[in-house]
């Protein structure tokens, strides 16, 4: 039995140890997991989660995730074309900027926001949307954005040029190739960084909390539940909170799923 892993492992010309880290690393992963399952009040859990608070917060969570992932693809589409495709000076600096809320703390990223859009911010008050829920989207928007920029500009570096050349020289116009051509080319990065948007986004805690506050189907999201639970009702916070993960979960293997197609293209 020794000698046929031995022999699989050398097969993929990985070195064994290389294997036996991967496990390791695997399991520093699933036993956290494993141990929020074992703690689950299953006897109670359909109760836990739905109850009034959590199906409010689960609607909302899912209501604004949906809206700003579809902002995140009418502002980083754009985005990641021109950072992808236009040289300019200082395109180092923007895409650094960009991606800046990847890095944050959402605390600080939300700390921001209250800057510019609370009653003292930077627009003095002439949008007055903190602690509302257009201000969870914002939150949201601001902190998933980065994911949609960098999955599809890495596609778009990945795929070249070449074809939007021989579209051009064939006579379609900008716009043409755009739709045509180059977006077809990345749709499934699109739709891979959407969903990653929207995980990040359905995950969101400190800057919502910060910008938008917690008020009961309002701005207080399914994050923003689980932490209220989890000094009141353990139990329950422990299964909202297992709830999210399966979301999650799932929302990762699908985007997964979704990259494949460029993946094959591409070798």
């Amino acid at each position: 039995m020794t000698r046929r892993k031995a022999a699989d492992a050398s097969a993929t010309g990985i070195p064994g140890w290389i294997l036996v880290v991967a496990a390791l690393g695997a399991l520093f992963v699933l036993l956290p997991i494993v141990a929020m399952v074992t703690r689950v009040n299953w006897p109670q859990f359909g109760a836990l989660i739905t109850s009034q608070e959590s199906i409010d917060a689960l609607l909302l969570s899912l209501r604004t995730s949906l809206t700003a992932t579809l902002g995140c693809l009418v502002l980083g589409i754009p985005m990641a074309i021109v950072l992808a495709r236009v040289p300019f000076r200082g395109r180092g600096l923007v895409r650094a900027i960009v991606l800046l809320p990847l890095v944050l703390p959402p605390v600080v990223g939300g700390l921001a926001l209250l800057a510019l859009y609370g009653r003292r911010g930077l627009l003095e008050g002439a949008i007055p949307i903190a602690f509302s829920t257009p201000a969870v989207i914002i939150a949201q928007t601001f902190v998933a954005l980065p994911f949609l920029v960098l999955s599809l500009e890495g596609a778009l570096r990945t795929t070249g040029e070449r074809y939007e050349a021989v579209a051009a020289t064939l006579g379609a116009g900008p716009s043409s190739v755009l739709f045509r051509v180059t977006l077809p080319l990345v749709a499934p990065a699109i739709v891979s960084g959407a969903i990653l948007s929207f995980a990040r986004a359905l995950g969101e805690f400190g800057a919502t909390l910060t910008f938008a506050g917690s008020l009961q189907g309002t701005t207080r999201t399914l994050p923003l539940e689980i932490y209220l639970q989890r000094e009141t009702d353990p139990d329950a916070a422990v299964a909202l909170s297992l709830v999210l993960m399966a979301v999650a979960i799932a929302v990762v293997a699908v985007a997964h799923g979704a990259g494949e197609p460029l993946r094959r293209r591409t070798t």
